[in-house]
C-alpha cells in the first residue's frame, strides 16, 4: 500500500486545525452531528479499510473539506501542513463559484486523472457520504435525491477504480447497504 509511518503528528495537528474550522458546522444528516465526524469517519475508512499509512493522505482526509467549506486558503494549509497537504486537498477540493451541478459533472471528468492519494481519498470520502444517505439520510433530502446522489458517487468512483481494492470493495458494499435501505424505505410506504 503506503510507506508506514511512526509518525501522526501531522495528523492530530490536522484533526485540531479541522476541529477549530468546522466547529459551527453540523451534518446535513438526520440527527445533525457535528461536522467533525464525517472528517474522522474518512481518516477512519482510509486507515482501517483501505491500509494506508502515508501522513500526506491521512493529513489532507482531516482537511479535506477546509477549502470548500471554511474560510481556510491553500496557502494557509500550505503554510500549516506543507506543500503535499495544501495540493492533495485543492486537488479533491470543489470550485465552489460554479454552480452545483457543474461541480458535479467536474468530479466526474477529472476523477479519472487524479492522483493516486486523491483518488483513494475520494473513494474514502464518498463511503462515508454514501454510508450517512443509508444510515441517517438528511431530513430534507426525497429519497429520490438520496439515490441519485449512490448513484452520482458511483460515477465518480467507476472512474477512479484501481486505487485501492479494498477501499473499492467497502464503497460497493455502502452503496449496496444504501440502496438496500431505499428500497425497504419505498416498500415501507408502498
Amino acid at each position: 500500500m503506503n510507506t508506514p509511518s511512526d509518525d501522526l503528528s501531522p495528523v492530530f495537528r490536522a484533526l485540531r486545525f479541522a476541529a477549530a474550522r468546522h466547529r459551527r458546522q453540523r451534518r446535513k444528516d438526520s440527527e445533525d452531528t457535528p461536522y467533525i465526524n464525517h472528517l474522522i469517519a474518512v481518516l477512519g475508512i482510509l486507515w482501517e479499510t483501505g491500509g494506508v499509512r502515508d501522513p500526506v493522505t491521512l493529513t489532507a482526509a482531516v482537511l479535506h473539506d477546509t477549502i470548500e467549506d471554511t474560510e481556510t486558503s491553500r496557502a494557509e494549509l500550505e503554510r500549516e501542513f506543507g506543500a503535499e497537504v495544501a495540493g492533495l486537498v485543492a486537488e479533491v477540493s470543489d470550485d465552489k463559484t460554479l454552480p452545483k451541478q457543474r461541480r458535479k459533472e467536474l468530479q466526474i471528468e477529472q476523477a479519472g486523472t487524479a492522483s493516486s492519494r486523491a483518488r483513494q481519498l475520494k473513494l474514502a470520502d464518498k463511503t462515508a457520504n454514501v454510508s450517512d444517505i443509508g444510515m441517517g439520510p438528511p431530513l430534507t433530502w426525497s429519497p429520490e435525491r438520496r439515490s441519485e446522489y449512490v448513484d452520482w458517487a458511483r460515477q465518480v468512483v467507476d472512474r477512479i477504480r484501481g486505487a485501492n481494492p479494498e477501499l473499492e470493495a467497502h464503497f460497493d458494499r455502502a452503496c449496496a447497504e444504501a440502496c438496500r435501505r431505499l428500497a425497504q424505505e419505498g416498500a415501507d410506504t408502498a
